[in-house]
């Protein structure tokens, strides 16, 4: 089955097929790093890891470029107010540049806990104006955009495909309060690629054609994608938030420039609300990655945005992540439960149960890749793990001997649980917590093996005074048809 990726652009789900054969060009706007990442900035980066995993799982061959905005994002996402990073900075009383290296180191940490994938290149706007005042001077060349008074405009009535990502015609935008005239502008709707700091104050700025100024927050990520990737780029990724105006505008700009399709395949990723309401920085209602790991664990947040569907809006609770924590538990008891089956003794054993899970280990996996071939359908892969545990507990849980056949099906299974949670950057040993004492799981199993023992006696009196000092060590036994498993609960 090929590989089908919803298509912003076309607004359906279309085959994947790259520019050039078996490489991928990938470019996902970064973060303007004036604050912590939250949790929005989780879901959004998370999703991109994984789309960029798979394509490497599939044997492409991936350049991933994720920009770093520290100069132009001014307040309104568009021509007006003032610079975010500018903004925070004079209310520290820091350097602009403090801030950003402050909230930069800040983001990749929080990626690094998440199991992101760093990019292959990470470049910053403010190391690319060069690039910036050429592509501007192109536009200039070509009639599709003018100097007005230090500043530089793009005149969106010289690109006739102008809304085609948004579908947005001009008179509608004119009415939606998201762009206002300025100071020389022909059409409210013109947006700024150049923008005069004479005046204003602004402390980061540059010498140009114009004089002293900044460039505007959409011709940043054209030039650095361009500069990088090339003029056409496979996939070009963002949250939902950006598809208008930042992407649009970069559509028109690069086109322009160009005479060539600027992107492929757009994907853009749904938004984390709170309460109902979209969570941001601006609102106030934002949780910063670091507190959120601190109360669940880097592993837990991760699973929580695979259980969702990238294009998909998420309401984060604490009720949503708890129960994605018992989801993610069903997948490490399975892998400790193999662990149990593969130290007991040689003996006899169910051998259609073994034929039974290695007959399941093609159908599971069929099923995983045709759900992350389905536009990366984290949620229906996940199922198909699921249908994999369940089958590794049938063989391994209740076992009390260990057969050769068992033996190889129940390592293939562990093999294959392993390589495609790999693909989804889920981390399963150090979330269980058994592995970080080796002596902790074996220790266990004595114990369960004691319990099992005192129940065949019929003396559970005994076996539930046991179950109930381990669950104040924080240890929780759950007696299950198939046998007795542990987890690590809360003491």
């Amino acid at each position: 089955m090929p590989l089908r990726i919803y298509n912003t652009l076309a607004r359906e789900k279309v085959p994947f097929e790259p520019l050039h054969p078996e490489r991928v060009h990938v470019y996902v706007c970064g973060p303007t790093v004036y604050d912590f990442p939250h949790i929005g900035h989780a879901k959004t980066y998370v999703s991109f890891d994984i789309v960029v995993r798979y394509l490497r799982y599939r044997g492409f061959d991936v350049l991933y470029v994720q920009n770093i905005t520290d100069v132009g994002h001014l307040t309104d996402d568009a021509d007006e107010g003032e610079d975010k990073i500018q903004k925070r900075a004079q209310q520290r009383r820091v350097e602009p540049m403090a801030l950003v290296e402050t909230y930069t180191r800040e983001f990749f940490r929080a990626l690094d806990a998440l199991n992101c994938a760093r990019p292959d290149i990470s470049p910053r706007a403010t190391g690319h104006i060069p690039e910036m005042i050429e592509l501007i001077l192109k536009l200039i060349a070509e009639g599709h955009a003018y100097e007005a008074d230090g500043n530089v405009y793009f005149d969106v009535e010289s690109f006739r495909d102008y809304g085609k990502l948004s579908r947005r015609r001009l008179e509608e935008q004119e009415t939606t309060g998201r762009i206002e005239a300025g100071a020389g502008k022909r059409n409210a709707a013109d947006f700024a690629l150049w923008k005069t700091a004479e005046g204003t104050g602004h402390l980061m700025k540059w010498n140009s054609p114009w004089g002293w100024g900044f460039p505007g927050w959409h011709i940043e990520c054209s030039a650095m994608a361009m500069k990088y990737l090339g003029e056409t780029i496979d996939i070009h990724g963002a949250g939902v938030d950006n598809l208008f105006p930042h992407n649009e505008d970069e559509i028109a700009q690069s086109e322009c420039a160009t005479h060539q399709p600027f992107v492929r395949y757009w994907m853009h990723n749904g938004t984390v609300k709170v309460g109902g309401e979209k969570m941001s920085k601006s609102k106030g209602n934002f949780k910063t990655v670091d507190e959120e790991i601190g109360r669940f664990g880097a592993p837990l947040l991760r699973y929580w945005v695979l259980s969702g569907h990238y294009r998909s809006p998420i309401d984060y609770t604490d009720e949503s992540v708890q129960d994605a924590g018992r989801a993610m538990q069903r997948l490490q008891i399975s892998l400790q439960n193999v662990g149990r089956y593969l130290s007991l003794e040689p003996g006899a054993a169910d051998a259609e149960a073994a034929a039974e899970l290695q007959r399941q280990l093609v159908v599971q996996k069929d099923a995983f890749l045709a759900a992350m071939d389905d536009d990366f359908n984290t949620p229906a892969a996940l199922a198909a793990l699921f249908g994999l545990a369940t089958e590794m507990n049938r063989v391994t849980a209740a076992a009390t001997q260990r057969s050769d056949e068992g033996g190889a099906a129940a390592t293939a299974a562990r093999d294959l649980m392993n390589e495609l949670t790999e693909v989804l950057g889920l981390q399963l040993t150090s979330a269980a917590g058994a592995a970080e004492n080796d002596l902790t799981d074996p220790l266990m199993q004595v114990i369960l093996g004691a319990r099992q023992a005192l129940r065949r006696n019929k003396d559970f009196a005994a076996s539930d005074e046991i179950r109930g000092q381990l669950k104040e060590l924080g240890i929780v036994v759950e007696d299950r048809p198939e046998g007795a498993t542990w987890r690590k609960g809360s003491l």
